[in-house]
């Protein structure tokens, strides 16, 4: 069992590692969101919005090393054609 004086220690020992990562994964982002909201058809401002709405849950929630929390093609696809 994890005690909440190591969780939060472990939690903030690389906090410039992450910091950098969540910036790099937030500007590659931005364009697969919006390409990804065209191709689905709605407005891309809906597609950042709902980016944004992904990245906090799963911060909050916590993620995993190698866990994609973003939207993908076939997501897209599929939305594109119940939003038409």
């Amino acid at each position: 069992m994890i005690t909440s004086s190591r969780y939060l220690r472990d939690w903030t020992s690389n906090i410039r590692a992450d910091v950098l990562a969540g910036i790099v994964v937030a500007l590659a982002l931005i364009p697969e969101a919006i390409g990804f909201s065209v191709m689905a058809g709605v407005d891309p401002k809906v597609g950042l919005y709902a980016s944004f709405a992904i990245a906090c849950v799963s911060a909050i929630t916590g993620g995993r090393p190698g866990m994609i929390s973003a939207a993908t093609a076939a997501t897209a696809v599929a939305s594109g054609a119940c939003v038409r």
